[in-house]
């Protein structure tokens, strides 16, 4: 293994505080109004970024509680396409009373770092700023230009900040081919004793949805043949019960194959219980990329008991495989029935990027600088990030936020899960893998 680099010491010396404040800010973001949690953050990226040299703007978006940060670390050869390195600040909402500790006090515990946004995804921006700021003070230059962005609003569709910027600011973006981020990158254990590294180089498309039913209101002691509830409930119970075929896209493909070859066994993608059993937690990862999913996650009629409400709705969560979105939105048509329609509350691309191009050869260079005979392999993710507003503008997303992880830890429960929290040596070796991956952009 070759050394780690004088920049990445430096940075490793002040990531882990960097991110216990970012997670003492409260950027809880519930989807409906803004509280002042992410224009705190904004600013104190602001000033870490500032205070070590780099070129940074701060900027409001929708409004003055949405503000994000953009920086830039210029290159030695401005003819290169430049490089998004992007991470948001906001964070889904925790109940406090459901935590082990106040989930916004970023206590540090059996050598984790506990608190909302720990691994989605201020642990991220943490590296990343780590790494901004040692690299500025020591005169480093890659090849290309590094473009920093942190961003507002991620968590309710990034209206309010990654679409924001493709409509309003897309200079911001110029000359930008490729963006790395969130969810990618992190180990998991394979039985010969090494770890397998995935990183995220597609995504599944996002179609929340409003159901609709419109009947007759009326008395709920007669005769109602006419009736919104039961329409809505009828077309949620065929929606929910629905098993969707498999159905694998090119990422799909190199992702079961490696998993298939690294486990030494055929993975059984028609059974979640099977996949769980031969893979452990990392199966709901990978499973839910194999496939479309629908989840009803609300219900909404009525205002008396004896009351036959005019009208019912429901709300279905959906994602569709990259290359399916057709026949997803023909059967959920079908499954809706002639009188339940449906309308967006949010609906976003699936996205595919090659993996077998110089900017990945690069991820499993440094990941095996780091953790020497590792396996690295391509993985879609089942939901989605800002990747997806950026790729309006023909940027390339990959996920890329290297993670050695103890092989005990149920990683994928703690994505906006009751404890969250990342091990403090699993952070220090995703700053030395970036670092190795970055140099050499």
């Amino acid at each position: 293994m070759s050394p780690t680099s004088p920049e990445a010491t430096t940075a490793d010396t002040e990531v882990i505080e960097i991110l216990r404040e970012l997670i003492r800010i409260d950027t809880t973001n519930d989807g409906t109004d803004a509280g002042p949690g992410e224009a705190l953050a904004a600013e104190y990226v602001e000033s870490l970024l500032a205070e070590a040299g780099l070129d940074t703007e701060r900027f409001s978006t929708t409004s003055s509680k949405r503000q994000a940060v953009a920086a830039r670390l210029p290159g030695s050869d401005p003819a290169l396409p430049r490089l998004l390195l992007h991470g948001h600040l906001d964070v889904v909402p925790a109940r406090a009373s459901d935590w082990s500790v106040p989930p916004f006090s970023a206590e540090v515990i059996d050598d984790m770092v506990w608190g909302r946004g720990a691994v989605d995804m201020k642990d991220t921006d943490a590296m990343l700023l780590s790494l901004a700021r040692s690299w500025s003070r020591s005169g480093l230059r890659t090849k290309r230009d590094l473009v920093f962005l942190f961003l507002p609003d991620e968590e309710a569709g990034g209206q309010h900040g990654s679409h924001w910027i493709v409509d309003h600011r897309p200079d911001i973006l110029d000359g930008v081919s490729e963006g790395v981020s969130e969810v990618g990158g992190y180990s998991i254990q394979i039985p010969d004793g090494r770890r397998m590294y995935l990183i995220q180089t597609a995504e599944k498309g996002i179609a929340w949805m409003r159901i609709l039913a419109e009947g007759q209101a009326g008395h709920g002691s007669l005769i109602s043949p006419d009736n919104a509830v039961t329409e809505v409930a009828a077309a949620v119970s065929r929606i929910g019960a629905h098993r969707w075929p498999v159905q694998l896209s090119p990422t799909a493909h190199q992702m079961v194959e490696a998993i298939s070859e690294a486990f030494g066994l055929e993975l059984d993608l028609e059974d979640p219980d099977a996949l769980m059993k031969q893979l452990g937690p990392v199966a709901r990862f990978i499973g839910a990329g194999t496939r479309n999913i629908t989840n009803p996650t609300m219900l909404e009629a009525g205002y008396k008991a004896n009351v036959i409400p005019g009208e019912a709705s429901a709300v279905i969560d959906g994602r569709f495989v990259p290359g399916g979105e057709r026949e997803f939105f023909g059967e959920i048509d079908r499954l809706l029935g002639p009188n339940v329609r449906r309308e967006f509350i949010n609906r976003d691309v699936a996205m595919e990027a090659p993996y077998d191009v110089p900017l990945v050869d690069a991820m499993c260079a440094a990941l095996d600088a780091e953790d020497p005979g590792c396996v690295v392999a391509p993985y879609i993710l089942s939901a989605g990030t800002d990747a997806k507003a950026f790729s309006r503008l023909g940027v390339l997303g990959y996920g890329f936020s290297p993670l050695q992880l103890p092989p005990d830890l149920d990683f994928t429960a703690l994505f906006h899960g009751v404890d969250e929290r990342v091990p403090v040596d699993a952070v220090r070796f995703g700053v030395r893998v970036l670092d190795r991956f970055l140099r050499t952009q």
